[in-house]
This record gives structure tokens, sequence and C-alpha cells, in this order.
């Protein structure tokens, strides 16, 4: 399957009006797999850092958000729910936006 590369400044854009529409704050690209509830070759998986007032259905409806917008299938992984061996793994495996 040939997977279309995501165009940065695009890629930002949508990024940024999901932050506005949801709050939380996505830091990183990790490498697909990172968040293993999303399925899919061509999904995008995020490192984002929970803000105050988010549920588990905001962070639900910030992915589906996020995958409409890149037509694609988006997992969002939080740090703050990261710990240990597993938080070392992801955090030096994630991309800076």
């Amino acid at each position: 399957m040939n997977v279309p590369i995501l165009d940065r400044s695009t890629l930002l854009k949508h990024i940024r009006a999901v932050e506005q529409d949801h709050p939380l704050k996505i830091v990183a690209l990790l490498p697909r797999g990172a968040a293993p509830h999303v399925e899919g070759d061509d999904a995008v998986d995020f490192l984002a850092e929970k803000r105050e007032g988010l549920s588990l259905l905001g962070l639900t409806s910030a992915e589906l958000d996020l995958a409409a917008r890149l037509g694609r299938p988006v997992g969002i992984v939080l740090a703050s729910e990261l710990s240990g061996t597993e938080k070392a793994r992801v955090e030096r495996s994630a991309r800076p936006l």
C-alpha cells in the first residue's frame, strides 16, 4: 500500500486546529504502533500533553477530529499516562513537531 506523505505545514495546521478545540497539546510524532489501540498501516501516532479538562471521551474526540482532517487513523498517547521503561522508550522514539 502506498501511504501518502504528510506535508509538515498542513500537518501542523491541522494539529493546531485540534488543539484549539480540545484541551491537549500535541508535542511529537511517534513511530507507528506506539498507540496500539489504533489499527491501520497508514495510521499516525502522536505524543501529547494533557491539559485541564481532558476526559477519555475528549481524547477520543480529538483522535477522531484529527483523523478526519488527515484522512487516516490517528492515535494519541498521553505523556502523563506513561511510566518506567515504556515512558523512556516512547520518549526516545518521539520526533518533535
